[in-house]
């Protein structure tokens, strides 16, 4: 697995060179772009309009347009000239509970792994986190962008959550309406919830819907047609106790229950 970033936990005076790792992989099916009449891949060229030349990465600086049609060039050496040491690394502010961060902020995870020789800080920092149950709220600098930072200890290692800032996160567009609801139907929603609770084991879930459009690719390899799998009938259930009822019922039942 290729490293992600490379950097270093900084808490204090303690120094824990650190590589960053991602969580996922992609493994959703990948389609070309085709033109619709040869089939021939359509091919997306950098073009600069001055010389009318294609343009490889080589030939490409970063340019910020401060106004219309006037840029300032910067080269990578440049913007990594502007980083402090802080910057540089994934920088402890200050540590908290995880439940003080709302599930909202969270962005993307990656694997935080030691580098040889920080085998012991890291130990110890995860440790001591996990035995608080405590997370640690850093800063660094992935590429060029600041970012908001969760260390989360596990029992296996630590796992870094970016996060989005305050000002990225949109209000609710639409706002509800406050209605009222009955003590019955809070008691069978409850029900409901309590019929349908389980352990959560990640493993039993897959992408069924990538499973359909590869079964799809074959077959049209296969020069078949693709037919329609939509079977089940509309639901006219429009009460909502007797739709919570029957959400009960048919959960005993494929529990083997009813």
């Amino acid at each position: 697995m290729a490293i992600a970033h490379k950097s270093a936990i900084s808490v204090g005076l303690l120094y824990i060179p650190v590589g960053l790792y991602k969580t996922t992989k992609d493994i959703s099916v990948s389609f070309n772009q085709l033109c619709k009449d040869t089939h021939e891949r359509v091919r997306q060229k950098k073009i600069c309009p001055s010389c009318n030349k294609e343009v490889t990465s080589d030939d490409i600086i970063k340019g910020y347009e401060y106004e219309k049609g006037k840029y300032v060039t910067f080269t990578e050496d440049e913007l990594e000239k502007i980083k402090t040491k802080k910057d540089k690394t994934i920088h402890i502010e200050h540590f908290a509970m995880l439940s003080d961060v709302d599930q909202i902020y969270y962005e993307k995870n990656y694997y935080v792994v030691p580098e040889p020789g920080a085998e012991k800080a890291f130990e110890l920092l995860r440790q001591a986190m996990l035995a608080q149950e405590k997370v640690g709220i850093a800063k660094t600098v992935l590429g060029t962008t600041e970012s908001l930072i969760v260390l989360y200890p596990t029992q296996e290692g630590i796992i870094a959550k970016t996060l989005y800032y305050q000002a990225e996160i949109q209000a609710v567009p639409v706002a509800s309406a406050k209605v009222d609801v009955s003590t019955p139907e809070i008691d069978m929603a409850k029900t409901m919830i309590d019929s349908m609770t389980s352990t959560f084991d990640p493993g039993l879930y897959h992408d069924e819907y990538q499973e359909k459009l590869r079964q799809a690719i074959e077959s049209k390899i296969a020069g078949k047609e693709i037919v329609n799998v939509e079977k089940e009938s509309p639901n006219n259930i429009i009460d909502l106790m007797e739709a919570m009822k029957k959400t009960v019922e048919m959960t005993k039942s494929n529990k083997g229950l009813a």
